[in-house]
């Protein structure tokens, strides 16, 4: 296997270097960790070299770079894991596929209101009423996947895949800022939570010192 480097950001906010870094961990794909610090004075320096526009998550797998988690997701899952990181189900897989999509471009609402932070829990966070939408909008989805294609296992579609590695940042978010959770979405949450690679995550998010002020509201 070629040498992987994953260079992500500040485990306490990035969510979208987490997705490809807990997939990696839950499918024991060996690689390098390389973290760089974001908006500081030496972070376009820094990634500059990767091609990225500055961005985080990036692959180098041997020569190949991949920037943007979807796009290592699936990466990782063709050379990685013989195209199993998707449900192997045409159906499900079609389904998986929609709402890892849904997840990467909407619920920016959810998202500005609900920036992660792995270091603070919020209690009786007033949302916007779009937020709200969106957030019933993802615990819908998860009942579906779990109800419809989830069966035989704990995650979204019975075995771990790319879309739980995508909504895995939505599931720390729900705990920090305790979202209410009922049933099939509650159960699900707590799957996600309780992941050895997750709890090792949020331990190195709250063990870093950087602040970065746009990330952080007032509890």
């Amino acid at each position: 296997m070629d040498n992987l480097t994953l260079i992500i950001g500040n485990k306490n906010y990035s969510s979208w270097s987490l997705r490809p870094w807990v997939f990696m961990r839950q499918n024991n794909i060996e690689f390098t960790e390389k973290r760089v610090a974001l908006f500081t004075e030496t972070t376009d320096e820094a990634l500059s070299q990767y091609g990225s526009d500055s961005k985080v998550p990036v692959l180098k797998d041997g020569n190949v770079v991949v920037w943007d988690s979807l796009a290592i997701l699936e990466h990782l899952s063709e050379k990685h894991l013989n195209s199993t990181g998707w449900p192997l189900d045409p159906e499900a897989r079609a389904f998986a596929r929609s709402i890892s999509c849904e997840m990467h471009s909407s619920f920016s609402n959810m998202r500005n209101e609900l920036p992660m932070n792995c270091r603070k829990e919020f209690h009786d966070r007033v949302l916007s009423s779009d937020a709200e939408r969106e957030i019933d909008r993802i615990k819908s989805l998860w009942v579906q996947c779990r109800s419809q294609f989830g069966k035989d296992g704990e995650w979204l579609f019975g075995q771990y895949s790319i879309a739980d590695a995508m909504f895995a940042p939505i599931a720390l978010r729900f705990i920090g800022y305790n979202i209410p959770l009922t049933g099939e979405e509650k159960s699900y949450v707590n799957s996600v939570v309780n992941q050895p690679c997750i709890i090792e995550w949020i331990a190195s998010g709250k063990a870093e010192t950087e602040i970065i002020e746009e990330d952080e509201i007032t509890p």
